[in-house]
């Protein structure tokens, strides 16, 4: 008996219900057909001692954030500034849509209280209309008695006078529906202006359906306040300008034809005690004086004394901040697959 040769399932193979030899992927994938993926080399990463927001070495003041990411003074301080003054626009505008929402609830109490004290009022005077009719009703039959003339001519003049007043109200309200009409030009013809944005939204959520007001869900429907502090551009963290820490970076200088080293710098960093280049090995800082070294230095020589071994001042736990480790093109240093998706045929 011949052997059968078994296959998966076509949705297993490569292209799905249309299996596609090797030689078609790869001209496929030249081409963009599916998921595109890349290896990053070092010049796709960030180097050590690069600014984070700009991307290039710092020359000049280096600070490092407490997330440990290094950028440049000039860079950052421009960012907070800002993202300060944006921060400003939105809580102003949040206060505004807030204030319309307040005012929204206390025109809502006053017109409540109004309609509530009309509504006394109207039983009120139902009431006592009532006991004006029964007295009334009482004296006519009286005077009936008396002369049945008097009561139905009294009768028809108050029947006569109520028809009147009916209809001059009647008129009035008609006259004033006509003029809104043809009379644009009135104050109380004109379009009356619609509230729109966050405060709209809101006022509209707390609306009942039975023309109630509801606070708490006109709050809840609002937009949440911004942020009191501008976050930090790579970890999102709240960030003070006060938080940054100014960083004595030791800068690898080319060395000329002759020997002698260049004032030009080649790029790299290296570790103030050591003087050996920081690339991808773990590095920390020493906040209370700024010195940049390489985390096994300063497990050996700084932290047995908990002194600064170059200026040689005395630092607590909490003074090292662990600075962002540079890339490279290496697994172990992190990220370095790309992914691209695209659609196949399946």
């Amino acid at each position: 008996s011949s052997s059968s040769t078994t296959m998966t399932r076509k949705s297993k193979q490569p292209g799905g219900h249309n299996p596609l030899t090797y030689h078609e992927q790869k001209r496929l994938k030249s081409s963009g057909y599916g998921t595109q993926s890349t290896r990053l080399t070092s010049a796709s990463q960030l180097p050590f001692g690069h600014c984070c927001l700009n991307l290039s070495p710092i020359d000049g003041d280096a600070v490092a954030t407490p997330s440990g990411h290094i950028y440049s003074r000039e860079a950052i301080v421009q960012y907070l500034l800002t993202k300060n003054g944006e921060l400003k626009k939105q809580k102003a505008a949040y206060e505004r849509a807030r204030l319309e929402v307040e005012n929204k609830r206390v025109e809502w109490e006053e017109s409540e209280n109004k309609r509530r004290r009309e509504e006394f009022v109207r039983k009120d005077q139902g009431a006592m209309r009532m006991r004006t009719a029964n007295s009334s009703s009482t004296a006519l039959v009286v005077r009936q008695d008396d002369d049945g003339g008097g009561a139905s001519s009294i009768a028809n003049s108050a029947k006569a006078a109520s028809s009147s007043s009916a209809t001059a109200s009647t008129g009035k309200g008609t006259g004033e529906n006509s003029l809104k009409h043809v009379s644009y030009w009135l104050a109380t013809s004109q379009p009356q202006h619609q509230k729109t944005g966050s405060a709209a939204a809101a006022i509209a959520a707390g609306t009942t359906s039975t023309g109630g007001f509801d606070y708490a869900a006109a709050i809840a429907a609002l937009p949440s306040p911004p942020p009191d502090r501008p976050p930090s551009p790579m970890s999102g963290e709240p960030l003070k300008l006060k938080q940054l820490t100014p960083l004595h970076l030791v800068h690898d200088r080319a060395t000329k034809k002759d020997g002698t080293t260049s004032t030009k710098s080649t790029g790299r960093i290296l570790c103030a005690v050591s003087q050996k280049n920081i690339t991808t090995q773990p590095a920390i800082v020493l906040k209370n004086t700024g010195q940049v070294m390489l985390k096994s230095v300063y497990k050996e020589l700084a932290k047995p004394t908990m002194t600064c071994p170059i200026t040689g001042k005395k630092f607590k736990e909490k003074d090292v901040v662990e600075l962002s480790k540079g890339k490279s093109g290496f697994a172990a240093s992190g990220e370095v697959i790309a992914k691209k998706y695209n659609p196949t045929l399946t």
